[in-house]
């Protein structure tokens, strides 16, 4: 009796399958352009979802495309204290509130912030589960790095150019109620 391997549990048989098809699309900040690096944008958020398999909600931001008339949709991780009907901003900009997206080097020092970028342009990767966040530690004195505090409480030091979003994860709290049994956990 072996481990059943992930390839497996993926979807290879009846019972071992991930629910992919319910799934909301990929999770990622709008693609850098001219219009983020030296001003910002206005998005609107549509509406907030949950995603099977996720414990954070998910927001869908609806931009105007900058270059052609059509409207740009993103899916993000909703933030706590974001709503539906929320105007957000993304650039650098933007100013310093919640939901909105900015560079790091833009940030002062004991910034909450989420979704974060690891490498320039990545469009976020770092502090996405639910009630999690970093905190911007400090900068270099060229603002070229920036020093941010991971929710696991280790420190990271990022290029002054990635972005993040002003804010908490929302959906925290998660794992405070006990599970007790296994049959909770079954029927998620």
């Amino acid at each position: 009796m072996g481990r059943v391997i992930l390839g497996s549990r993926k979807g290879k048989s009846l019972i071992f399958t991930a629910k992919t098809r319910l799934r909301k699309g990929a999770i990622k900040l709008r693609a850098t352009d001219y219009l983020e690096r030296h001003g910002y944008i206005k998005g609107l958020i549509k509406k907030i979802e949950h995603e099977p398999a996720r414990g954070a909600p998910l927001c869908e931001v609806v931009f105007h495309d900058p270059y052609r008339y059509k409207l740009q949709k993103q899916t993000w991780v909703a933030v706590e204290g974001a709503h539906t009907g929320q105007f957000v901003y993304c650039g650098a900009k933007a100013q310093l509130s919640i939901g909105n997206v900015l560079p790091l080097a833009k940030m002062p020092e004991g910034t909450i912030i989420s979704m974060c970028e690891e490498k320039a342009m990545d469009r976020g990767k770092l502090a996405r589960a639910s009630g999690t966040s970093c905190m911007v530690v400090g900068h270099s004195d060229d603002m070229k790095k920036t020093r941010i505090r991971l929710p696991s409480g280790s420190r990271k030091t990022i290029p002054s150019s990635c972005r993040a979003v002003v804010g908490i994860v929302a959906g925290g709290g998660r794992m405070d109620k006990p599970v007790l049994k296994a049959g909770n956990n079954f029927h998620k």
